[in-house]
Formats: C-alpha cells, structure tokens, sequence
C-alpha cells in the first residue's frame, strides 16, 4: 500500500544510486586571518572578512553559497508533496485575537487565498468583516507585512506599522477609523517599542530606539514630526530600554525601564501634563512589570519572590514602600497576569502546563480555566473595564482555538477556529522527565503518532530554546504535524534558562551556568535513543536565535549524536556577538569576553571557537538573511565557512547554507515564503534521517 509520500520505483532507485552532492565540493572561502589578543590570550579568525555584509566578496560568496544549497537541495525528492500537505495545513482562514475599542472590534486576518495578514475591524461582534489596512495592494521591491500598533480609546484613530521583509524596523501610519483613510502623517522607520494614542486622539507617545539608547517621545499628531517631543530618556545608556504605558484618562504613564533583556528592570510613573517622575522601584536587580487596572497600578516582580508575586499600587502613592500584596508567590511560577472584567488573571505554569486563576483586586481567588489536555492557554487579552475577554488554546495535535469569554457569565463562545484538516485523535501528546548530567530533573514534551513503535529508530526531531526566561509551551505548528504525520517523533524538552520553573530556573542557564543548557539538551538527545525512540541515525536538532546557538553548541560538543542539524538565525560567534546590531542587550543574559571572567566560559562553549578539523560532523542546514537585524547574519556566514572547510564528514552530511536576501529574524513574511522554508527544513532533514527512501513506501 502507498501512502501520500509514496515515490515511483525510479525516484527511489535513483535516490539509492547516487546522493545528491557526491560530486560536488563546496564553493571556496578565502582565508583572510585576522588576529586578536584577549586577556593575554591570541585568537585567530580566519573568517573576519565575512562580518563585511556589503562587501563585494561577502556578496559573491552568498551568492555561491546559495547556488550550492539549491543544486543539492533540487536534486531532492519530496519537495512538492512535503509543500503540498503544508500548503493544506497553513493556507487556511486565520485571524487574530481582537483588540476592543468600545464597539468596534480590531484585528488581523489572512483568508485561504491571501498571502499576508490584513487589518479588519467588526463595527459590533456579529458585524461584518471590514478591511482597513490591505498589504497585497501595496506596491514594493519586497514583501510587506502590516500590524496593529495602537488604537485610540474610542476606536476612532489607529496606528499600525509596516515592515519590509523581515526587518525588525518599521514605519508607523496612522488611519482615520470613521472616514477609512490614511493620515497624512507619520513615523519614520526605527524601531519602536509600541505606541500609546491620547485619549483626544490628538497626539501619541512611542519609544524609538536610538544608537545612544532608548527614548520616550510624544508627538503632537497636527504637528510636523520634527516637533517630537522627548519626554523621558535622556540619561539612558545604550544598554537600557524603556517602554511606556499611559493610563486611560492620561493623567498617569507607567515607565519600565530595562537593564538588557535579563538584568532586571526599573519602574517610574510620570505626570504627562508636567512631566514629573516617581521612582516607584530603582536599583534591585529585580523584574517589575506593571499596567493600570482603574484607579489602582497591578505589578508583577520576582523581588523576594523567585516564582512571582502581584503587588497593587496606589498612583497617589507609588512608591515601592506603599505597595501591598496582591497575590503572593506560590508553589508555581507566575508566567504573567492580564486584566479583564474587574479582576485580575494570573497565568502558571504547573511542571509546564498552563493555568489562568482569576483574583479581585483584594487578592481574593475568583475562578480558574483550565483545558482538558496539554497544551498552552494564552493569558487573557481583554480591558479590565469590560466583561468581554480573549483567550487561546493549542496543542502539539490540537490546531489553534480562540475563544471569546464572558467573565460574568463564565461563558466562552468560538471567536476563530483553525480549520485544518489534521487527525489530531490519531496522536499522543505526553510529558516525560530525565536527568541532565548534573542530576538535574528535565521535563520534555513528546508527540507522535498513537501507533509509534519503539523500535529505537524511529525518526525525531528535537528542538528546544533554553534562555531568556522563556518558557516553551505545547503549540500546533504544520511543520511538526507533517512531521508526525510520517511517523516522526517531535521531543520537546524545557531546558534551564527558560522561565518553567520561575527566577531560579531562568538564572540556573545564564552567565556562566550557559553550559546548563547544553547539558539539558544533550541529555536529551541520550535520554531519547536510552529508551529506544530512536538512533544517533535518526535523531535530528533545530533551533533558532538562541535555540541556534543550543544546537550550535550541541554539534560541537558532541558531533557524534545527531545526524543532522537546522541551525536558524542563530547567534555562534560569542566572543564579539555583543559587537553587533542589538547584541548589547543580550549581555545582561551571556555576559561579555570583554569582561576577562566571562570571556573564559564565552570561548569555552562558543560554537564557532570549538569546532575542529577532521570532526565527522552531522549534516547541517544554517538559515539566516539579510533582513535580520536583531542577529548579525555574519554568524551563520562565518560557521558555514568555517565548518566546511573542517568537517572530515564526507558530502552525505554536507554543511549548506541557506541565505535569503529579504527575509529577517522572525515574522513578516508572506504564508508562502513560510512555506518554501518549512519545505526545505523538512526535506533537508528527512531526506538526512532517511525518510524519503525508506519511509516512502508502507
């Protein structure tokens, strides 16, 4: 019997006879050593001239590079039945989760048909769908994508950002609700950190990030935007970011201001009107984060509380010493809280799964929603004024459902339901704990198919992320489901460094307890082969960002148990990534070589500094662009080059590189694009894990 990815004999005899790049060779890479001293230490790197991202012979060699990958890639079978059921899966109906602004409903959708999301609004919840803002009809040399930035109180004005490719900067417009147009004004590209519109409807505050750091502005929206304003800021350096919150009757503005991405944070209230500012808290090394809920600020802080705890503040008072208890830490860690209905939602995680419990404002314990099985619920997205909230629902077999809820009535009703055609009963979804090398208890995700054998080779696909105070939660992606669809395994396992088991688990992966992480994930990969799921022939890494510098470092600390590896936008260069676009911030998560202590475990792990020539290593797939501007591409560029000049693997494990010239770090680009990428990620794997030949046929 043949299955939907059953190939013609031919195809397949062909595919044994000859692998793709077996008369290839790599295209060739200069050698250009640059040498640096660090802390008495030389270090020599071959490959300096690639950080150069418009030079002619960075160009060139791009260039080359991806004419490679695409003469191994297209020689592939599977390509257009793999795009084929990925194509069913995400070219379906889609739509946001709505913002309310009294009655009219805010949010994106993208139809079967459409390649991009589109700004709609309902004029009531039973109305019709109103397109306001429609990308396709937007003429650029490269995609565009648009998202709702801010809306005014009444639902009359409402800003929205356009992003070219996948460039985390943006250009923000504004858009007149009542008569459906355009203003004539707006936000030069930058990028901005959100934008909050006056309740007149007659100016905005935004932050905008500068090379000296970041700033608040308000902008008088009937005024030239040269005549911004800067209203907070100044003083910052360029490793703080701050972001703004103006209350409903604008009489108040909650200021966060961040020490990187993980050096904690400090909380301000300003007087827009005079511009005067009030510590609320400065100085501890601890997270604060903070919104108004009527006449009362609600924050959440780790200070003294490793797992979180809620704090009510009066404005009339703000300050860190007039704060009380809200709800106090408990034995979960507190992922985050929102506001809907008059109370308070605070949103857990238990051993990774997810809770909302709902408390008054006198911290009394309201109601909980749970679902019937794993998976990830969304905070509650709603006004605290309003009855009317928001919340979402996914799983590793279970498509993405919205619900609308009534806190009054504890009512939910569908808002969108993912209309795709998957046979989520036919899949298993379980939760599994194993030791790290260090003794440490490791929770993972497992999906796959209820009929999986243990065979010890079946094919599985592990990614993971492990920073940031990130927690990874169970969700649908048609990328695991075609995967578990063919019999493959998809591992998920809750790495230190994430925010699964609150502070402590986030502070146990950073600085120099990164190696944690490592650890974790390698354990991982041993703990999947030791209870027979599978083989060092059938085990597959991914990750991206910081997942890329995981499976970077994974594949240089132990070559010999993965055959294949998808290393995504990823940072590997960790002695200068601080050098780089916005990779500043991240000091206050890695540390920096500048610093001589950090530089002794940054060079330690750091994947570009720890490969070696003549290692066998697996086959590896690096994906970055040209629009990333949050990781340098030059990491990928380097890597590439480096390894294929000191892999001893022969061309049945090549290293490729896959490069686009528009796309950026994340989102922002058309469902299609999305597509190839996913087709090329599972073909370059499950052609390496053997699945195009011997899983073709059942």
């Amino acid at each position: 019997m043949h299955t939907r990815w059953s190939l013609p004999t031919t195809v397949l005899a062909a595919v044994a006879l000859a692998t793709p790049v077996q008369a290839q060779q790599y295209p060739t890479s200069k050698h250009q050593p640059v040498a640096d001293t660090l802390h008495g230490t030389v270090l020599v790197d071959p490959y300096r001239w690639l950080e150069d991202q418009q030079a002619q012979d960075t160009r060139a060699w791009i260039g080359e590079q991806n004419d490679f990958t695409e003469q191994v890639m297209e020689k592939l079978p599977g390509h257009s039945r793999i795009a084929g059921r990925l194509e069913e899966l995400l070219k379906v109906d889609a739509v946001g989760t709505p913002s309310v602004r009294g009655s009219r409903y805010f949010y994106s959708k993208r139809m079967a048909g459409q390649d991009l999301f589109v700004i709609y609004m309902r004029e009531g919840i039973d109305g019709p769908d109103i397109p306001l803002i429609d990308p396709h009809v937007m003429a650029t040399d490269v995609p565009l994508s648009v998202n709702l930035f801010g809306i005014s109180e009444d639902g009359a004005l409402m800003a929205y950002a356009i992003r070219r490719g996948g460039a985390d900067e943006v250009m923000v417009r504004f858009y007149d609700v009542n008569e459906r147009r355009v203003l004539p004004y707006d936000l030069p590209t930058a990028r901005y950190f959100g934008a909050a519109l006056t309740p007149d409807n007659a100016g905005v505050y935004y932050t905008r990030y500068t090379e000296q750091g970041s700033r608040i502005y308000y902008r008088d929206l009937n005024a030239p935007v040269e005549s911004e304003r800067l209203v907070f800021g100044d003083q910052l350096g360029p490793e703080k970011l701050a972001f703004a919150n103006l209350s409903d009757d604008r009489r108040h503005m909650l200021i966060t201001v961040s020490t990187g991405t993980s050096g904690g944070n400090d909380l301000y209230l300003m007087d827009p009107a005079s511009g005067r500012v009030t510590e609320m808290a400065a100085g501890t090394g601890n997270n604060y984060f903070s919104t108004f809920a009527g006449n009362r600020i609600v924050i959440q802080t780790d200070d003294g509380a490793p797992n979180g705890k809620l704090m009510l503040a009066d404005p009339a008072r703000p300050q860190m010493a007039n704060w009380t208890t809200l709800v106090p830490e408990g034995e979960h860690p507190l992922q985050g809280f929102s506001l809907a209905g008059g109370y308070v939602w605070a949103s857990y995680t238990e051993n990774v799964i997810g809770r909302i419990r709902g408390y008054d404002l006198s911290g009394n314990a309201f109601r909980e929603i749970a679902m019937p099985t794993i998976g990830s619920i969304s905070g509650m997205a709603g006004d605290f004024d309003r009855d009317e909230a928001f919340f979402s629902f996914s799983s590793y077999n279970v498509p993405g459902t919205t619900y609308r809820y009534s806190v009054l009535r504890d009512e939910r009703t569908i808002w969108h339901r993912q209309d795709v055609e998957f046979a989520s009963n036919d899949f298993d979804v379980k939760q599994v704990w194993y030791e790290s090398r260090d003794g440490t208890r490791v929770p993972m995700f497992l999906a796959h198919k209820k009929s999986l054998e243990l065979d010890g080779n079946n094919p599985t696909y592990l990614t993971a992320y492990g920073g940031f105070n990130v927690a990874i939660t169970p969700g649908f992606s048609a990328q695991h489901a075609v995967w578990m669809e063919q019999g493959g395994v998809v591992a998920v396992p809750n790495l230190r460094g994430g925010s699964e088991f609150g502070e402590a688990w986030h502070e146990a992966g950073m600085f120099e307890n990164k190696q944690n992480v490592f650890d974790d994930f390698i354990a991982a990969g041993e703990w999947l082969i030791e209870h027979g799921y599978t083989d060092r022939e059938h085990l597959a890494i991914q990750g991206g960002s910081n997942g890329g510098l995981l499976v970077g470092a994974a594949m240089t600390q132990r070559p010999d148990l993965f055959r294949a590896v998808v290393c995504s936008v990823p940072l590997l260069d960790m002695v200068r990534f601080h050098k780089f676009l916005v990779g500043r911030y991240w000091v206050s998560e890695y540390g920096s070589a500048d610093n001589p202590d950090q530089y002794e475990y940054l060079h330690a792990y750091s994947p570009y500094h720890n490969v070696e020539t003549g290692t066998e290593y697996p086959a590896v797939l690096f994906e970055t662009g040209d629009g990333d501007t949050r990781v340098a591409p030059l990491h990928a560029r380097k890597m590439t080059a480096l390894m294929q000049q000191a892999t001893g693997s022969s061309m049945e494990r090549p290293v490729l590189l896959r490069y686009d010239t528009e796309a950026g770090h994340s989102g922002g680009m058309p469902i299609s694009k999305t597509i190839q990428d996913m087709t090329t990620r599972l073909q370059f794997v499950m052609w390496q894990l053997g699945m195009l030949e011997t899983r073709a046929t059942s």
